[in-house]
């Protein structure tokens, strides 16, 4: 499976709704319209190909799904607004599911559980977890882990910012039978991720845009984002 596949399966053919804001703060970008809102992590801006993107200022206004076509875009900036453009659709004011932390929905396994980003607080949710972090500090595994912890996890969690930044389906593929778990304001609420053998998506719905594009001009990081919205997790069945 390619990444580029597994994002266009994602995209819908028709989402005519138009962004009625988009905001790209330095730790997170948004894009609202009226049926939903969708956050994506803001890219370092030191990260290779960053520019500014050169439509800005006639972004707003344009259909979420013209916006979708940015996902592919080379600047990873564009593909952010892209990415949250995809999950205003999916992510709509009037979805729900079950509220909880996706970091529920697993048990600690020791390094049989295997958890792709260091979360807030993870040390006292599953301290024995195995963490694989891109910029790993004392207590993490470096990137290049992932090819022998995953196949050996029982439970799997995966930022959703892997979506993005494009290395989501390579460490799907590196799964065996891990309950795996998407997790993050920026996981597209879109049953179509069970198919590739996610268990369950742990996202957040946006309930006050007003307040979460606030927050995120402000340079609010995701505790920022909490108080606009509600923690939304939808479990295969």
């Amino acid at each position: 499976m390619k990444q580029q596949e597994l994002v266009a399966s994602l995209i819908p053919e028709h989402a005519p709704e138009p962004a009625t804001r988009i905001a790209v703060g330095v730790n997170w970008t948004l894009v609202d319209s009226a049926t939903g809102t969708g956050l994506v992590h803001t890219p370092v801006k030191s990260q290779q190909g960053c520019v500014p993107i050169a439509e800005a200022g006639s972004l707003r206004g344009r259909p979420l799904r013209d916006l979708m076509d940015l996902t592919t875009a080379p600047n990873p900036i564009a593909r952010a607004v892209g990415f949250a453009a995809l999950n205003a659709y999916w992510n709509r004011h009037d979805i729900t599911g079950d509220i909880v932390n996706g970091l529920e929905l697993v048990e600690d396994r020791g390094h049989k559980t295997v958890i792709i980003g260091r979360f807030p607080n993870l040390d006292e949710k599953l301290p024995g977890a195995a963490v694989i972090e891109r910029n790993p500090g004392p207590d993490d595994f470096p990137e290049d882990a992932a090819a022998t912890l995953i196949p050996q996890a029982e439970f799997l969690v995966i930022t959703a910012s892997t979506l993005s930044n494009g290395s989501l389906a390579g460490l799907l593929a590196l799964r065996r039978d891990a309950f795996t778990v998407l997790v993050g304001p920026g996981t597209p609420l879109c049953s179509t991720l069970f198919d590739y053998g996610i268990g369950a998506l742990a996202g957040f719905r946006v309930d006050a845009p007003e307040k979460a594009e606030q927050a995120i001009m402000e340079s609010g990081a995701e505790k920022a984002i909490r108080p606009s919205g509600t923690r939304i997790s939808l479990v295969r069945g």
